[in-house]
């Protein structure tokens, strides 16, 4: 879980927007540009927004992804967006050896992918439109783009999953056009990370991984997947990729890192 921290009066003026969909609150702070052009891309990023839900969500007997789950629909007769995340997912495996799943009990279920690559796609359409500044929080995980004033980073305070209200660290964006934070655990909605060779609750000795890379999509998929080898594996793995820096936190109250993230602590 994590929250973008304030930045000073010298920012520029910021539209702030949140907006309940996908089963969670997205909000949404936006700098610079043209107030009307910011508030037609919002309006834009928002409503693709619930377009994803009404494709993807599982808990609808009638979306999409439900039909293609039941076989009742084919991929190529899907919005393209489904042949994107199903493709993004099948990477998201190989990548993580199958540490990351799409299926849970033998049947399609891209969730663990869509709410990160859903949050990013809708940061990025709105930076496309000029902004200089973007920070979408959805559910606790960010992306961030651009900056929220000059010489001011984006900042972001991640939860302490031991200490409620208490923050872990500070991820800062300095010097990044782009960053992502996302956390997997089980302070926020307890053991709810399935382990994809057992197809039940993933039962590791960490309590929350938070992963830092450029794109939100990624960053929650490796969050996920290192939650479930759990710590000595999962960091392992997170320091071989490019691009990527973490910090797990253990049930026993150590934490781990990989060697980069004091760069991006702030």
């Amino acid at each position: 879980m994590a929250d973008t921290v304030a930045e000073s009066a010298q920012a520029p003026a910021a539209v702030r927007h949140t907006e309940e969909v996908m089963g969670t609150v997205f909000s949404f702070d936006v700098r610079g540009g043209d107030p009307g052009e910011v508030q037609t891309a919002l309006r834009e990023a928002v409503a693709g927004l619930h377009r994803v839900d009404e494709v993807f969500s599982t808990y609808r007997e009638n979306s999409e992804v439900s039909r293609l789950a039941r076989g009742d629909l084919a991929v190529e007769d899907c919005d393209p967006m489904v042949a994107e995340v199903l493709e993004l997912g099948a990477e998201a495996e190989r990548t993580s050896d199958g540490w990351f799943s799409m299926r849970y009990e033998g049947r399609l279920d891209p969730t663990g992918i869509v709410k990160g690559w859903a949050a990013e796609r809708a940061a990025r359409r709105l930076a496309a439109a000029g902004e200089s500044g973007v920070s979408l929080n959805g559910g606790g995980d960010v992306q961030l783009l651009g900056v929220p004033g000059p010489e001011r980073p984006w900042r972001v305070g991640v939860s302490d999953p031991l200490r409620p209200g208490g923050l872990a660290a500070v991820v800062s964006a300095a010097g990044a056009d782009e960053l992502a934070v996302a956390t997997s655990g089980t302070a926020e909605r307890g053991t709810h990370i399935v382990d994809p060779r057992t197809g039940r609750s993933a039962v590791t000795d960490l309590v929350a991984v938070t992963v830092i890379s450029p794109h939100l999509t990624w960053a929650d998929c490796w969050a996920t997947a290192a939650f479930a080898m759990g710590s000595r594996q999962g960091l392992a793995w997170l320091e071989s990729l490019p691009d990527v820096e973490a910090l797990l936190i253990t049930a026993g109250d150590e934490v781990r890192c990989t060697g980069g993230l004091a760069a991006r602590l702030g």
